[in-house]
């Protein structure tokens, strides 16, 4: 549900912070923004569903949105925080939303009608050109459309290419994408990495505590790596207890942070177990165990004539070193000739 308010000071730093107005003053369009609204969109509400009319742009000012293209049974395919904002691509070409889009938690939004939205991009070059930047970088980003609208049928195929005990992209999803991805980045010249991630003791685990308490693991491994990645990276589950992440960066030592933030947000919380292979939340009565539960990681830059399969042996390798040091660190591939 939608909850009118007031911008308040801080609300009106974080607009400042918007991608719309990067590198402008609110000065140039303040007489235009006294004419929208600052909601809240409480956890768990709706803010758009596929096929609804929309008529708003909305600019994020704190909180987290998750977009889900096909309903709520498929996997997240973008999560946007504080600078995003939602609903540019039906309010430009006039058409119905192509996304279900929710708060994950309260989120604050300014809401910008169609019409204040023009006159905006009337009265600054600017915005126009943000405006723009923030569409070719929405329609860059969409891999999950780039990998699977051309086939026929959408919801079979992706349904194909689910794993459903986590909700993410299987095997086969990624080496379709690979593929796809590896070209992308060739033609932008932006080096493709791989990180491989594996749950610490897994096996032991699931000797001391059980299957079930196993997949409630892998669920929350699954769910705490997902929030932490962004839109543009693709993730995915190969099986047993090992996940997959594919990114493209400028430089290693950006692949690198990225996994030892995922590396992070794995170790930080007590991850809960019950009798369900359900995630339980604090303190539900089923529960039986909490755990400390970490992660090592292995990261590998993808070469041309690279496959999914090749790159995952050079990745997996230096997954092995960093289990060998000691688990719960990140690890890179020696370079490659």
């Amino acid at each position: 549900m939608l909850k009118n308010a007031t911008m308040t000071i801080p609300d009106r730093t974080l607009l400042e912070r918007n991608k719309l107005f990067r590198g402008i003053g609110l000065e140039s369009v303040a007489h235009i923004l006294k004419g929208c609204q600052v909601t809240t969109l409480k956890n768990g509400a709706t803010l758009l569903e596929v096929g609804q009319k929309n008529t708003s742009l909305y600019l994020v000012l704190d909180g987290e949105l998750r977009v889900y293209l096909n309903g709520r049974g498929l996997p997240v395919h973008a999560v946007l925080g504080s600078g995003e904002c939602v609903g540019e691509l039906s309010l430009i070409d006039g058409g119905n939303s192509a996304a279900l889009v929710m708060a994950a938690r309260d989120t604050r939004m300014m809401v910008v009608p169609h019409e204040l939205v023009w006159a905006m991009v009337d009265s600054s070059n600017d915005i126009a050109r943000n405006l723009l930047a923030i569409l070719a970088g929405r329609i860059r980003n969409d891999n999950l459309l780039q990998v699977t609208t051309s086939e026929p049928s959408l919801e079979f195929e992706v349904a194909a290419n689910i794993d459903t005990l986590t909700g993410l992209h299987n095997r086969s999803w990624m080496n379709e994408a690979f593929y796809r991805m590896a070209q992308r980045c060739e033609r932008s010249g932006v080096q493709l990495f791989l990180l491989v991630a594996d749950i610490d003791r897994f096996k032991e685990f699931n000797d001391n505590h059980g299957h079930l308490a196993g997949d409630s693991v892998l669920k929350g491994v699954a769910r705490i790596m997902a929030v932490n990645l962004r839109p543009q990276d693709l993730f995915g589950y190969l099986g047993g207890d090992m996940f997959a992440v594919l990114l493209a960066e400028k430089l290693p030592d950006g692949a690198m942070k990225m996994a030892e933030r995922l590396r992070e947000a794995v170790a930080a919380p007590v991850l809960r177990f019950g009798k369900s292979s359900a995630p339980l939340s604090v303190g539900d009565t089923q529960t039986i165990q909490v755990e400390h539960v970490t992660v090592s990681l292995g990261v590998a830059a993808v070469q041309s004539g690279d496959t999914l399969d090749s790159v995952l042996a050079v990745a997996e390798g230096a997954l092995q070193q960093a289990k060998t040091d000691g688990r719960n660190r990140v690890k890179m591939a020696t370079a490659r000739r």
